[in-house]
């Protein structure tokens, strides 16, 4: 059994069904492929352990391809205010309100699967999309123009162009023989899901630790998903610990800022690694998401640089698309990589900077931070250039980022 396609998108979660959406209603014939159907959502279950905080940007490209209005109709938290400060030394907070530019909120809080959901179900209006689900890769074979993937039900979809979406250990990047540098940072990441004492909130907000920071994120309600960064070993000792002395380590470790628990959700912790891709393309193939690039999460960008990855490259392929210029072509393909991987960089070393900076003890280090956080309070016009780089409204962006149509 043969399908022939225009593009093959290997992996439907946020970034490759948010490209196959900005790709609806195009006269390019697109296959999604993913693993498992996520979970329907129910109003009342708990929250899950995966989520993001969707940056202004992101709203945006979600709203321009119509995933936006599933998700807020499910569940999504706004914040409007963002704080940071260090350990004892709250005088040199920095805090962040949306109200100073004259905004309603900074972003939102949403599960993962929340956005998975609304993308898939958006993906059932556009005649020029299959989405192909449960899918197993059984083989992928990458050649220039013309790749194959074999699925174990025995089909054989063949692409034009090869889109890598499948994540940090992309097959699809593998078939194709791109490589990437890649070293893992000396913490792991604790999240854990909890009911807090206090009303619904409208902040998030990060304490830093010579040890990694103490993160807390809104979620509806009373409901919050607190992370921990930590030392792999003690990582591993947290999760041994039992609910009553998990809850009670909380209690002693967070800042009054967080209030009584009265109720742990659920915990999961997972490594992190920084790793990017040599390459975002070859001829006939192009990387996204986490198959180009993993970056420190503490500043929570990850997805939201790979919906941006997702609008620039639809922003490259309809115009071309139109005029009947080849989709697969390499010089074509480089435009989207030269867009994309400057500001991926960036944000890449900014959280490493962030990482190494506030990940240590050392007296000079830790006043410089203390003068650091206090003069950023006291920024004025520049303070609004920090929160508009938050949003993902500063710099270069793609089209529907900035709410622009792509035709």
């Amino acid at each position: 059994m043969e399908n022939r396609y225009d593009v093959v998108i290997v992996g439907g979660g946020m970034v490759g069904a948010t490209l196959a959406c900005a790709l609806g209603n195009s006269n390019l014939s697109v296959a999604v492929l993913e693993h498992q159907q996520p979970k329907p959502f129910v109003a009342d279950q708990e929250h899950d352990l995966r989520v993001s905080a969707l940056s202004v940007a992101s709203e945006n490209i979600l709203e321009m391809v119509g995933a936006w209005p599933g998700i807020i109709s499910r569940r999504a938290t706004p914040y409007a205010r963002l704080k940071t400060w260090e350990l004892d030394e709250a005088r040199a907070a920095t805090e962040f309100d949306a109200a100073d530019s004259g905004l309603n909120h900074l972003g939102h809080i949403v599960e993962n699967r929340i956005v998975q959901l609304a993308l898939l179900e958006r993906l059932k209006a556009f005649g020029n999309i299959d989405l192909i689900c449960p899918a197993v890769t059984q083989r992928i074979e990458y050649s220039p123009g013309c790749s194959i993937v074999r699925l174990d039900d025995g089909r054989e979809l063949i692409g034009r162009l090869l889109v890598a979406a499948d994540g940090g250990e992309s097959r699809v990047r593998q078939a194709a023989g791109i490589g990437v540098t890649r070293w893992d940072y000396e913490q792991h990441a604790l999240v854990a899901s909890v009911v807090t004492d206090y009303p619904q909130q409208d902040i998030t907000w990060q304490q830093f630790t010579p040890t990694g920071p103490l993160a807390f994120l809104p979620l509806n309600g009373p409901h919050a998903s607190l992370v921990w960064y930590n030392s792999p070993d003690e990582v591993k000792r947290l999760m041994a610990l039992s609910d009553d002395q998990f809850m009670q380590t909380l209690v002693d470790h967070f800042p009054g800022n967080l209030g009584r628990i009265n109720k742990l959700l659920g915990r999961a912790s997972f490594p992190l690694r920084r790793q990017h891709a040599q390459e975002y393309v070859r001829e006939g193939v192009v990387l996204v998401g986490d198959s180009a690039h993993m970056i420190h999460p503490l500043a929570g960008q990850g997805v939201n640089i790979g919906l941006l990855d997702a609008a620039a490259l639809a922003e490259v392929l309809l115009p071309a698309a139109r005029t009947g210029e080849d989709i697969s072509e390499l010089t074509l393909l480089q435009t989207y990589e030269r867009s994309r991987r400057k500001h991926n960089l960036l944000m890449m070393q900014t959280m490493d900077a962030f990482y190494r900076v506030f990940s240590n003890d050392m007296a000079p280090l830790k006043l410089l931070r203390n003068i650091g956080l206090g003069v950023a309070e006291r920024l004025g016009p520049a303070k609004g250039k920090v929160m508009a780089f938050a949003m993902g409204l500063e710099g270069p962006m793609p089209a529907l980022a900035r709410k622009e149509p792509l035709d």
